[in-house]
């Protein structure tokens, strides 16, 4: 690899606020603000609003939308649907 033309990949811990839940990784993303670990190292935090603790399709609490209701309203909206006579 040539040197000088890859961003630096360092660890760095991210936040899921939603979750309360950190996590160390490497990345290469920076932050101004910094954390001390368990280890009792310093590394940069990054905040997330969500993570794979937090994502619904990773937890299994998928929210299921009412897609009826939305079809409904769309072919009310435009008259669609409707059979001659109606």
């Amino acid at each position: 690899m040539k040197d000088g033309i890859h961003p630096d990949y360092h660890p760095v811990v991210f936040h899921d606020i939603g979750a309360d839940y950190k996590f160390l990784t490497r990345s290469t993303m920076t932050s101004k603000e910094t954390i001390k670990w368990e280890d009792g190292e310093e590394y940069p935090l990054v905040t997330v609003d969500i993570s794979s603790v937090s994502h619904p399709f990773y937890t299994g609490k998928m929210k299921y939308v009412d897609s009826a209701g939305r079809v409904e309203k769309f072919q009310k909206k435009y008259g669609w649907g409707k059979k001659d006579g109606e």
